[in-house]
This record gives C-alpha cells, sequence and structure tokens, in this order.
C-alpha cells in the first residue's frame, strides 16, 4: 500500500506539528513505559515506587531501549525552543526521524525488536503507536 504524500512543512505550520508529534510521542512514551513496568513486575517483582521505578529506568538493562524514544522528545523540546526558522528548517527531518523509529523491526536489536513485542503484547501500545504515527503525518 503507498504511503500518502507528506505535505511540506512551511514556517508557520511547523511549530505546532512538531509540537502535537511531541505530545503524541510522550504519551507513546507514557504507555510503553506503564507496558514495561508490567512486564518487568512480573519477571522480578513488584516496582515499590515511582523512584524505584526512575531508578530502574535511568540503570536497568531492560529499560535502556526505550531512551532512543526519549531522545528523540529532548530533540524536539530543543527544537521548539529555537527561533521560527530554525524550527522550520529542522522539523521535517526530525519527523521524519521519529516515524523512521517507530517502525517497528527485528532487525534492529536497540529499539526496534523491543518495540515491535511491546506492540505485540499490548493492545494500549497498539493504539497509542497509530495515533503516534498519524502525529508525525500529518
Amino acid at each position: 500500500m503507498a504511503q500518502p504524500a507528506r505535505v511540506p512543512l512551511t514556517a508557520e505550520d511547523a511549530r505546532p506539528r512538531l509540537q502535537a508529534a511531541r505530545e503524541s510521542l510522550l504519551k507513546l512514551h507514557r504507555v510503553l513505559l506503564n507496558s514495561e513496568r508490567r512486564t518487568y513486575e512480573r519477571a522480578h517483582g513488584r516496582i515499590e515506587s515511582s523512584g524505584q521505578l526512575l531508578e530502574l529506568v535511568m540503570r536497568d538493562a531492560w529499560f535502556v531501549w526505550l531512551r532512543a524514544l526519549s531522545a528523540v522528545i529532548v530533540q524536539m523540546d530543543e527544537l521548539l525552543e529555537s527561533e521560527d526558522d530554525i524550527v522550520a528548517a529542522n522539523a521535517a527531518s526530525l519527523l521524519g526521524e521519529a516515524q523512521k523509529l517507530l517502525t517497528p523491526s527485528a532487525d534492529d536489536p536497540t529499539f526496534g525488536q523491543q518495540y515491535l513485542e511491546a506492540l505485540q503484547r499490548d493492545p494500549d501500545v497498539i493504539v497509542t503507536h497509530r495515533e503516534a504515527l498519524l502525529a508525525l503525518r500529518h
């Protein structure tokens, strides 16, 4: 199936599109984190506090794959703090990078493989994935 043609970004619509994509990716990140937390707890026992979860996210190999998505969100934050002309010049590239990241692949052991597994086990991830892809394309 052919992909719909992507509408070029203008200076005036770059910032709102980037903001909408960022919000959608933040929601996806939350859903993925919750999904991973449940999977981790089944394997290792209950996570007792948000502080413990934060420590695991920062240091445990189980959660390391989520950093790729975090990095894209941080790049969006930094770009949104820039001048309008910088946003317009770089938004399309960053949106494309995010879209590529959300194309799951078993051949990508750093993000794609784990993301594919999350999509296969959790309906909430599927729904939020779809929303994120729509935000990245429009």
